[in-house]
């Protein structure tokens, strides 16, 4: 073969890349962190389908701090993306931000967390599970399992989070039908293993080994396995002596639940790029108003299933 032929078909491989790369969107995605199991399952799945919908994703992890993620959409907008998706680590503190995005003629998506804006058209929709759904599905099903009479600790998320807030709130509402239903103690593990660990750790000891506690609600499923960390080293036995529901149904969960050491978990999807593609690309293509809302379903998972 020529040097001739070579270089001629390195120029021919080179515009064709460049062509590939010049067709694909390019989008910015703000993710909240790596806590737990979830996070960097939802994290891989995002860049793993991207390429799948021919999308050039820029990734930024902001630690779990908001100043990180400011950041990232103000260099997002500076790069000229397509599309802002944001997983936002809090609910409050966007509106200057978004503003910046809409004067630049960049769309912005909430994907898993919402945000609290006084003008709603700053972002085109939010694509996420229902919070309080999973919430109330957890309150539901404690309230089956105790047959309404339950002492409850609570671990909460990451404190002024959606998923916080929202699940905190969903399964309040249900329990709060129960007179003999009450959240004695609830305390923040910030969504880790290491949190849920050193809660419940204050738990046993502030109620003298979890002595009239019924139950353990733990909004995700990493501060629940710190849980049963803690309780199994205090010789309690979890998913026997306590009932243990929590959301997410990560793979370890899975496992505590086979073991018997949890008793139910709600599925919080983290292969979703599935279901967010598709609408910001479509979107790209013709803007429109969607709805503000776009769920993804949650499903409740026990031993049983």
């Amino acid at each position: 073969m020529s040097l001739k032929t070579i270089l001629a078909g390195s120029v021919f491989a080179m515009a064709s890349f460049a062509a590939s790369m010049a067709g694909a969107t390019t989008i910015g995605f703000s993710q909240v962190g790596s806590e737990g199991d979830w996070r960097p399952a939802f994290s891989k799945n995002m860049q793993d389908t991207a390429k799948d919908y021919d999308v050039d994703l820029k990734f930024a992890d902001a630690q779990g701090k908001q100043e990180e993620q400011l950041r990232a959409v103000r260099a997002f907008i500076a790069q000229g993306v397509d599309a802002i998706i944001i997983a936002p680590v809090v609910v409050t503190g966007w509106d200057d931000v978004l503003q910046e995005a809409k004067d630049a003629d960049i769309p912005v998506f909430l994907v898993d967390r919402d945000v609290e804006v006084k003008d709603k058209s700053l972002y085109v929709t939010r694509i996420s599970a229902d919070f309080n759904l999973e919430g109330r599905l957890a309150g539901a099903w404690l309230a089956a399992a105790s047959k309404g009479t339950c002492k409850i600790v609570e671990l909460q998320g990451t404190t002024g989070s959606a998923p916080a807030i929202e699940r905190k709130k969903g399964f309040e509402a249900i329990i709060s039908q129960f007179p003999a239903m009450e959240i004695v103690a609830t305390q923040s593990g910030d969504f880790t293993t290491e949190g849920g660990k050193k809660v419940m750790e204050a738990f046993i000891k502030s109620t003298n080994n979890l002595d009239g506690i019924c139950a353990s609600f733990a909004h995700n499923d990493n501060m629940q396995l710190g849980a049963i960390q803690a309780m199994k080293e205090a010789g309690l036995k979890p998913g026997q002596d306590v009932l243990m529901v929590s959301v997410d149904y990560v793979p370890a969960i899975k496992d505590a639940l086979a073991k018997g050491e949890a008793n139910a978990s709600v599925e919080l999807r983290s292969a979703v790029g599935g279901f967010i593609y598709p609408v910001v690309l479509d979107y790209l293509k013709n803007p429109h108003e969607l709805d503000k809302w776009i769920v993804i379903p949650s499903d409740l998972h026990t031993a049983k299933d």
